[in-house]
C-alpha cells in the first residue's frame, strides 16, 4: 500500500467524500472477506482437531483437565491479545498513523512490544511458580474431591500456561497488521494452532502414558509458532520491533489505561463462559467437555464473520474518528450490524435445528464418545446458539466506543451483563441440575441470555449518544431477512429429516464420510434457498457495499 495522502491534499467536497466512502465500503466488504476466507479456514481445521481429540481423549477425566488448562491461558489470550489490548493498541496506532511519522509509529511499536512482554514475562512466571493456587482457584471442587485431576491441572497449567505471552506478542503483531490493512497474515496464523495440535494428538500422545500431557506440550509449541511466522512480514514493512521497556512513553501509558476497563468491556463473554467452566467442574463427570464442544461450534459463525468484521471495521472506525467523518463513521457501524444479522440469524437457526446431527456427525465414532455424551453436548449447543446473534452483535458494537477511545462505557455494560450472567447462572443451573441432571445447560443458557442483555445496553448507548443513526432502510431489510429464513429452515428441515439426520439412531448407521455428505448436502441446500429468497426480495451483492453517503466533519 502507498502511504496516506495528507489532509492538504486530499480532495474535498461532497463528491469526493462519497467516493472516500464508497471505496471504503468496498474495502471493507473485500478485507472482511479475506480475513472471513482464513478464518473459515481455521474454523474448519479447528472442527478437524476437536474431531481428532473426540477420538483421542473423548469426554473422560483428563479430557476435562486438560481442557481447562487450555482454556485458562486461551482465556487471557482473548483478553489480551484479541480482547482489551486489540481495542486499545489499535486506535492509538491508528491515531499515530493519522498525526505522526512513520518513525513515531515505530518507536510506538518497540516500546509497546517490550513493556508488554516483560509485562507477560513476569504473569508466566508467577503462574508456572504458584500452578495449583491458580488450579483450585479455577477447578475448586477438584482440590479435594478428585485429587488426580487437580494434580494433573497444575501439571498442565506449567506447561500451556506460557501459550499466553507467546499468543499476546502475536495479537501485537496481528494489531500492527490489521492497522496497515494487511488483514490474510493475521487471519491465517490461527491454523497454525490446529495444525500443531492435531499434529500433537496423532503423533506425540501415542508416546506419553497420559496422551493429554501430549497436548499440552501443543498447545506450547502452536504459540512459539504462531509469533514466529509473523515476524517476516513485520520485517517486510520495515516494522519489526525493537523491543524497548519504556513505561514513561506517552502511547504506552495511554494503551495501558484504555486497557485496564477495555478488559471487563471486550471480554464480558469470555469471563462468563470461564465462569461456566469453573461451575462446571462442580457438575457431572463431562460436563466441562459438553461445554466444550457445544461452545466450539456455537463460536463457528462468531469466528468466521463476527470476529473478522469486528477486525476490519476497528481500524476504520478510528480512523474516521481521527479525522472526525461522522457520516462515515455511523456507515462503517451500520453496515457491519447487517452484515452480522445476514449471517447470524440463519446460522442460529440452523444450529439449534441441527445440533444433534452435527455432533453425532463430527464426535460420534468409537467407544470414547457415548450417545449420552452426545446427549448432553446437543442440549448445551442449543442453549449457546441462542446466543450467536448477540454474541456477534457485541462484537461489532463495542469497537463503536473502542474505536472513540471510550472504554468506560463498554465496561458499565459489561458489569451489567456480567453480574447478570452469575445471577441467571443460579436461576437456571439449580433448577435444571436438581430435576433433570443438566445443569450444564443453565449454565449455557445463561451466558446467552446476558449476551442479549449486553448488545441491547450497547446499541442503546450507541443512539442515544447519536453515535449511530440509522438510515431508515431497516424495514425492507427485515422482512426480507425473514422470508429467506423461513424458507431456509423449511428446506433444512424437509432435507434433514429426508436424510435421516433428526433421528440420531439412524445417523449413527453411517460411517463418516457418509454423515459428512448428507450433513453437507442440507446446510448448502438451506444456504441457497436462503440466498435465493434474498434475491428474489431484491437483495443485491451491492448492498453489502452500503450506501453512498457524504462524509460530515
Amino acid at each position: 500500500m502507498g502511504e496516506e495522502k495528507p489532509e492538504n491534499e486530499r480532495p474535498e467536497g461532497p463528491l469526493a467524500a462519497s467516493k472516500e466512502v464508497s471505496r471504503a465500503s468496498t474495502g471493507l466488504l473485500r478485507s472482511s472477506g479475506v480475513v472471513s476466507f482464513f478464518t473459515m479456514l481455521s474454523r474448519i481445521m479447528g472442527l478437524i482437531r476437536d474431531v481428532v481429540l473426540a477420538r483421542v481423549i473423548g469426554a473422560e477425566a483428563f479430557a476435562d483437565v486438560f481442557f481447562v488448562a487450555f482454556k485458562i491461558p486461551n482465556f487471557f489470550r482473548r483478553l489480551f491479545a484479541e480482547g482489551a489490548f486489540a481495542q486499545a493498541f489499535v486506535p492509538v496506532l491508528g491515531e499515530y498513523r493519522e498525526r505522526g511519522s512513520r518513525a513515531a509509529v515505530r518507536e510506538l511499536v518497540s516500546r509497546v512490544i517490550g513493556t508488554l512482554g516483560f509485562s507477560l514475562l513476569l504473569i508466566t512466571l508467577a503462574v508456572v511458580v504458584m500452578a495449583p493456587f491458580f488450579a483450585a482457584l479455577f477447578a475448586p471442587s477438584w482440590y479435594q474431591e478428585q485429587p488426580d485431576k487437580f494434580t494433573a491441572l497444575g501439571s498442565m497449567l506449567r506447561i500451556t500456561f506460557p501459550y499466553l505471552m507467546f499468543i499476546s506478542l502475536t495479537g501485537v503483531a496481528g494489531g500492527i497488521l490489521n492497522s496497515y490493512d494487511r488483514f490474510a497474515v493475521p487471519a491465517f496464523t490461527p491454523l497454525l494452532l490446529n495444525t500443531t495440535l492435531i499434529a500433537a494428538a496423532l503423533f506425540a500422545a501415542p508416546a506419553f502414558d497420559q496422551p493429554t500431557l501430549a497436548l499440552a506440550w501443543g498447545v506450547f509449541f502452536a504459540g512459539v509458532v504462531q509469533l514466529t511466522f509473523q515476524l517476516p512480514f513485520l520485517q517486510r514493512m520495515h516494522m519489526l520491533p525493537m523491543p524497548v521497556v519504556d513505561w514513561h512513553h506517552p502511547g504506552v501509558r495511554k494503551i495501558l489505561g484504555l486497557m485496564a476497563p477495555a478488559i471487563f468491556g471486550v471480554s464480558v463473554s469470555q469471563i462468563n463462559l470461564l465462569l461456566d467452566t469453573v461451575l462446571a467442574t462442580f457438575l457431572p463427570t463431562g460436563s466441562v467437555s459438553w461445554l466444550y464442544y457445544s461452545d466450539r461450534l456455537a463460536e463457528l459463525p462468531l469466528g468466521v464473520f463476527g470476529v473478522a468484521i469486528a477486525t476490519v471495521i476497528l481500524p476504520n472506525l478510528s480512523r474516521h474518528h481521527a479525522a472526525e467523518s461522522t457520516a462515515a463513521y455511523s456507515q462503517t457501524l451500520e453496515w457491519a450490524i447487517k452484515m452480522v444479522l445476514l449471517v447470524a440469524i440463519p446460522a442460529a437457526a440452523a444450529l439449534i435445528l441441527l445440533a444433534q446431527p452435527i455432533l453425532v456427525a463430527l464426535f460420534f465414532y468409537g467407544d470414547v464418545m457415548t450417545a449420552r455424551d452426545m446427549q448432553m453436548a446437543t442440549f448445551s449447543l442449543q442453549a449457546y446458539s441462542l446466543g450467536v446473534v448477540a454474541f456477534m452483535l457485541i462484537k461489532v458494537l463495542a469497537p463503536g466506543f473502542f474505536a472513540r477511545q471510550d472504554m468506560r462505557t463498554p465496561v458499565r455494560i459489561g458489569i451489567v451483563a456480567m453480574a447478570s450472567n452469575m445471577l441467571l447462572n443460579l436461576v437456571f443451573l439449580v433448577p435444571l441440575h436438581l430435576y433433570w441432571q443438566i445443569g450444564h445447560v443453565g449454565l449455557a443458557l445463561a451466558t446467552s441470555v446476558s449476551a442479549y442483555l449486553n448488545a441491547a445496553l450497547l446499541f442503546h448507548q450507541l443512539r442515544r449518544r447519536q453515535i449511530y443513526r440509522t438510515s431508515g432502510q431497516w424495514s425492507v431489510f427485515g422482512l426480507r431477512l425473514l422470508a429467506a429464513l423461513a424458507a431456509m429452515l423449511a428446506v433444512v428441515w424437509l432435507l434433514a429429516d429426508g436424510l435421516g439426520a433428526l433421528d440420531a439412531s439412524v445417523w449413527q448407521r453411517f460411517v463418516w464420510w457418509q454423515r459428512g455428505l448428507r450433513l453437507a448436502g442440507v446446510c448448502a441446500g438451506g444456504a441457497a434457498i436462503y440466498a435465493a429468497v434474498l434475491f428474489l426480495a431484491g437483495f443485491r451483492a451491492g448492498d453489502l457495499r452500503g450506501p453512498k453517503t457524504a462524509v460530515s466533519k
